[in-house]
């Protein structure tokens, strides 16, 4: 049978399975929206008037991290470890689809529906209270650093499931990851450096630490020391690709044992 390329039908079919899981709604939409409300709230009432602008902002920025940790981390997730006790994979293969193509599909898939994600969350956000308009430069910056953080959760969430192979562990593994990095990085309502010491020092160790507390000083002006950044961003995708590479190599030696 020939390979089946990763086309126009499968890429739509991935995006309707992505959007299929209701995990993606309650957490990619509803969720970051609410937060941004409930904590401007909070926020608002101890800046003052001039600096609500900023305050408002650097919420938004913050709960825009939610957006790729939803639909990547947990969505993915879920669906794909459902898949696989289902045995799909196997199925997409009998029917001409390999792996290669297969797995290109879901990544622009949900590439795509976390940038749609994030343009609701957005337009939402700007058009309900007042905020400060970004430099170009400075927006696109924060559009790369999503999908960066989009890509290296793709590989720890199917990493993940391919280990487990089971929703449940799939669905409790990322779950904690998900309100562990919002607890670390900022996202409950709690700055960085108002964690415990031993807090800081893992938190120092994830992007979106500094996304959350950095971003807001260089959003309209200004400039921005990237070094601890970029270096957060490489031991975060390290430690994605290990999962990966040992979710791999176990597939590996299951198919090679047979």
């Amino acid at each position: 049978m020939t390979e089946k390329r990763c086309g126009r039908r499968l890429i739509v079919y991935e995006i309707r399975n992505v959007l299929g899981n209701p995990f993606i709604y309650m957490f990619g939409i509803v969720f970051p929206v609410l937060m941004f409300f409930l904590i401007i709230k909070t926020v608002q009432a101890d800046v003052p008037e001039s600096a609500i602008s900023q305050a408002n902002t650097a919420v938004f920025i913050t709960m825009t991290l939610m957006i790729p940790m939803a639909v990547v981390l947990l969505g993915y997730s879920s669906n794909y470890s459902q898949e696989l006790e289902k045995e799909i994979p196997l199925r997409m293969k009998l029917f001409g689809y390999p792996e290669k193509s297969v797995l290109l599909a879901k990544i622009i898939a949900q590439f795509v529906v976390m940038a749609a994600g994030l343009v609701i969350y957005t337009a939402v956000a700007y058009a309900s209270v007042e905020m400060e308009t970004p430099r170009v430069s400075s927006a696109l910056c924060l559009i790369l650093c999503l999908f960066l953080l989009s890509g290296i959760y793709f590989a720890l969430a199917h990493g993940v499931a391919t280990i487990f192979k089971k929703f449940g562990a799939a669905y409790v593994v990322m779950m904690t990851v998900f309100f562990g990095s919002m607890i670390l990085c900022g996202m409950m309502g709690i700055k960085v450096d108002q964690l415990p010491t031993f807090a800081q020092k893992m938190a120092a160790l994830l992007p979106m630490s500094y996304i959350s507390s950095d971003f807001i000083d260089f959003w309209t002006e200004g400039s921005y020391n990237f070094a601890p950044l970029i270096q957060s961003f490489l031991f975060t995708g390290a430690v994605s690709g290990i999962v990966l590479l040992i979710a791999v190599r176990r597939e590996y030696r299951k198919i090679t044992s047979v």
